[in-house]
């Protein structure tokens, strides 16, 4: 893969997932969701995650990722999830509730690390199709 080729897909990557529409499963409404914040949570919780906030519509969500998931990404592949990355995951999951009807309205959403890991493999698949760059 060149150079230009890796920097189109990180491009790509990188605006999937902070602004983005999702279709409610429940009404079959447009939702606007607009990534707002990233905070680690061990300052402001106390818990060993890093939440980053959406607007879903008008109302706050959040989504925690737990720092085990950046430990065992890092074992597994060598690479670091980055906050850029994070937000990217956190969006996905966001979307996937909504259109899943998993989304219940609740203002925080704690993944477990096999989540955190499959939805960033999720958005890593996505960003390398070609319909995506």
């Amino acid at each position: 893969m060149g150079v230009a080729h890796a920097l189109d897909c990180q491009i790509s990557f990188l605006n999937m997932y902070d602004d983005f529409q999702a279709i409610d499963r429940w009404t079959g409404e447009p939702v606007h969701c607009r990534y707002q914040a990233l905070i680690v949570a061990i300052a402001t919780r106390h818990a060993d995650a890093v939440d980053i906030k959406f607007l879903s519509g008008q109302r706050p969500v959040w989504i925690a990722l737990p720092h085990v998931a950046w430990v065992e990404h890092q074992a597994q592949t060598g690479k670091v999830i980055t906050d850029p990355m994070a937000v990217q995951i956190a969006g996905h999951y966001l979307k996937w509730a909504i259109e899943s009807g998993e989304d219940n309205g609740r203002e925080m959403y704690a993944l477990t690390v096999k989540e955190t890991l499959d939805h960033l493999q999720a958005v890593t698949d996505e960003a390398l199709q070609p319909a995506a760059r």
